[in-house]
């Protein structure tokens, strides 16, 4: 059991909770994750390490409430306990002195992106960031990455915080401005990630994404976080969650995203169904 040592709202179905893990603040690295259970019926939640401190013993994770296992994480209070916390799980991003680097990211994608603006900032290289979300209440983590980042861009869809449109946009405008990166991070939703490694490949920058396929065990058994990249079958929980962009076949990943939205939908009705009769 791992205690929860602070929680906060970030966002509308949005929060930050900070969990006693000094095995994982000790030994994780940019880029990996944690799988936990909120109870011991739950459902297994992969979420991103986006936060850590050695010295105190605790790792930060950001929760978008979506399906039952969410939704009753997002019920546990500070001083609670989750059931399960296993981690550091996956591969590091790759962190070297690559010179301009650009970080793009929307919703809950800006969790991952921190850490590691952190690492590209403290190896030396110059970083750009754009974070999107429909609207300015939905945009975190906003204030943590102005502190790594030496340009923070913003897009929103209603025009409620920085350029009105896309993430896709403000990259384009910068490309028109004849802005040069050596290495893009993409990460985000999948139509999202697609759409935009497109445009930054286009423009001959090497991409990586973080895909966010389902997972189970998390160690590579169960095969359902299998992806397609370069022609192979990868597992995004072992061999992931990063991927060069290049290489990703699109559409089955995002067929097989697609196929369990319903069974989201409906275990969170249920969910609900349960607090209200409770």
């Amino acid at each position: 059991m791992s205690q929860i040592l602070r929680k906060e709202k970030l966002a509308p179905d949005i929060f930050r909770m900070r969990l006693s893990a000094p095995l994982i603040a000790a030994s994780r690295h940019p880029g990996q994750f944690v799988i936990l259970r909120a109870t011991p019926d739950g459902e297994r939640i992969p979420l991103t390490i986006a936060d850590a401190c050695s010295e105190a013993g605790w790792i930060e994770v950001i929760v978008q409430v979506a399906g039952a296992g969410t939704m009753r994480l997002s019920r546990l209070r500070q001083g609670d306990s989750v059931a399960d916390l296993v981690g550091p799980l996956g591969q590091p991003t790759r962190i070297k002195r690559y010179g301009r680097c650009i970080g793009i990211a929307g919703g809950v994608g800006i969790a991952p992106l921190y850490p590691i603006a952190q690492a590209l900032k403290a190896a030396g290289n110059s970083v750009t960031i754009i974070l999107g979300a429909r609207s300015r209440d939905k945009i975190i983590l906003r204030s943590e990455i102005e502190g790594w980042a030496d340009e923070v861009l913003l897009a929103t869809e209603d025009g409620s915080a920085g350029r009105k449109g896309l993430v896709s946009d403000v990259f384009l405008d910068l490309a028109r401005q004849g802005r040069t990166f050596e290495r893009a991070v993409v990460i985000g939703p999948a139509a999202m990630m697609r759409a935009v490694s497109k445009l930054t490949l286009g423009q001959g920058i090497p991409t990586v994404v973080s895909l966010n396929p389902i997972m189970i065990d998390g160690t590579g058994l169960c095969g359902g976080c299998r992806v397609e990249v370069d022609g192979k079958i990868k597992f995004a929980c072992v061999d992931g969650p990063e991927f060069e962009a290049e290489g990703i076949d699109w559409e089955p990943f995002m067929r097989r995203l697609r196929s369990y939205q319903d069974f989201e939908r409906q275990t969170r009705e249920r969910e609900s169904c349960r607090l209200m009769n409770a």
